[in-house]
Formats: structure tokens, sequence, C-alpha cells
């Protein structure tokens, strides 16, 4: 029987300083963050198109592009 000690240094660590198990590229913890960052960056860009002024196709895309004054 063999017994194997890693040191420190040795061990796969993840971005944020999590040990990591063999086969790992990442955490759980970075896994959930990396999937809330592109799930918040989908919802963003919904929430951007729906505040867009109702336009004419192939026109200006935004308020102020499209000159509209809100003064």
């Amino acid at each position: 029987m063999t017994i194997e000690i890693t040191f420190l240094d040795e061990t796969p660590s993840c971005e944020c300083g999590n040990a990591l198990a063999e086969g790992q590229l990442r955490c759980s913890k970075c896994l959930a963050r990396d999937r809330w960052a592109r799930k918040e960056r989908a919802r963003n860009r919904r929430e951007r198109r729906r505040a867009e002024t109702r336009r004419p196709p192939r026109g200006p895309r935004t308020a102020a592009v499209a000159g509209v004054s809100w003064a």
C-alpha cells in the first residue's frame, strides 16, 4: 500500500483558490457564478431591447438617435 502525500502547491486549485478534485477545471461556486453572469447578461439584453422606443423597420434603435425629446 502506498500513501501519496501531496503538498499544497501541487494540488490543483480554482481561480478562487478552492481545491479541485481530479478532472475538474473549476469549482461549483465558480461554475454557478459564471452561469449567473450569463443569465444576467441575457436578462439585461432583453430589458434593454424592451426599453427601446417603437420604431419603423431599419430606423434608429434608441430614443436619442430617433430624435425624441423628453423636455
